[in-house]
């Protein structure tokens, strides 16, 4: 049986998780310690992802859980009457024992861990409701009336928790848009669905008719294209937590050089468990010549401003042609130019150049937020 406990700890974990993203798995271990339950879990009462907070308890069962697709079959969804109502809901209000012994979800997913029981605590936070799943083992048996009314009550004291972590969340999110914003590079933060949530003014410039923001996603001209950036951002949001990128996609435009869009999980962002942003979109205009980038360029490679401009061009995919046509120079000075730049950069192909440029530059798009 479980002891009776204070609901002042798990308030100051949250608190503390609040402040230091970095502290969840912490604040499930504190759950776990004063609850003297199995475990508990954090999770979003909609979408289910990867990357959620669990104490070390529930690392088998969890990655089971998302593995396995039980996600997608988790009967305790059903306990939302009570949960809304309450703040708590446990497997009584939808079931009862005989359907847990002929249940799949019970009898072939929990069992083999060991668990049966749960209590499922609402955690409000702006316009997402998330669920703080405290595990019961078998042996345990029941949550009891007392703990029931103890678990409505943390509800109500987590609320305040869940708020401050939803304005330090949208803060951190606004910095990390600002950041990309200073260097001049498009940057859309996406939620857990890879649905849109805000995009900073650079980003604002390139939409248009190949690029539009419609109904919470980004649309490319062509629809490929749209369907290649939803499979990487799916990618980028199942992705563990040690992957950080998806692959590149090409967004083209009816004239002129694509854009390039980069999914990206940043580390500050990801660990924002109760945030609105779960990754972030870069864009790298293709078309747009970067002074930031220049710079740098001329810094590492004491490069004059004019190779600076030619190199940039050749990292963004143009021709030793168009390079000559969109500096105003002749094929012959360019070539001049380009020579320079392989002596100073230490390289002696163009191929080997823009290898080396793009290894420079596209660092740049994503130091800001690092």
């Amino acid at each position: 049986m479980r002891a009776a406990w204070d609901i002042n700890a798990i308030t100051t974990a949250f608190t503390d998780a609040a402040v230091d993203p970095s502290r969840w798995t912490a604040a499930m271990e504190t759950v776990r310690e004063v609850t003297g339950s199995h475990g508990a879990v954090l999770l979003p009462m909609t979408a289910r992802l990867p990357n959620i907070p669990y104490s070390e308890s529930l690392a088998e069962v969890t990655a089971d859980y998302l593995r396995d697709g039980w996600f997608s079959r988790d009967e305790r969804d059903k306990a939302w009457a009570g949960f809304d109502a309450r703040g708590v809901g446990t497997e009584f209000d939808f079931t009862t024992p005989d359907e847990m012994a002929r249940s799949a979800y019970y009898q072939e997913f929990l069992a083999p861990h060991g668990l049966r029981w749960f209590a499922g605590v609402k955690v409000a936070c702006g316009d997402d409701l998330w669920c703080l799943s405290v595990q019961g083992s078998i042996a345990q048996g029941p949550f009891t009336r007392h703990e029931l009314r103890t678990y409505s009550k943390l509800s109500a004291s987590l609320a305040g928790a869940a708020g401050l972590a939803r304005v330090l969340a949208f803060a951190r999110a606004e910095a990390a848009l600002e950041a990309f914003e200073v260097s001049g590079t498009g940057a859309v933060l996406i939620g857990r669905y890879g649905e849109h949530v805000r995009a900073n003014a650079s980003a604002e410039r390139l939409f248009g008719s190949d690029l539009q923001l419609r109904r919470g996603r980004l649309l490319s001209r062509e629809r490929a294209a749209t369907a290649a950036l939803d499979r990487a951002l799916h990618q980028l949001l199942w992705a563990r937590h040690d992957e950080t990128t998806s692959p590149p996609v090409l967004l083209p435009r009816k004239t002129g050089r694509p854009i390039i869009a980069y999914p990206m999980r940043l580390t500050s962002l990801a660990q924002e468990v109760l945030g609105p942003a779960h990754g972030i979109i870069v864009l790298i205009d293709l078309e747009r010549d970067s002074p930031h980038a220049q710079d740098v360029l001329r810094s590492l490679f004491r490069l004059t401003a004019a190779e600076a401009r030619l190199a940039g061009l050749l990292a963004a995919g143009g021709s030793l042609e168009e390079a000559a046509v969109a500096l105003g120079v002749s094929y012959e000075t360019v070539r001049n130019q380009l020579k320079a730049v392989f002596a100073k950069t230490d390289t002696r192909r163009q191929a080997e150049l823009v290898a080396l440029m793009n290894r420079v530059l596209l660092p740049l798009a994503r130091t800001p937020a690092a």
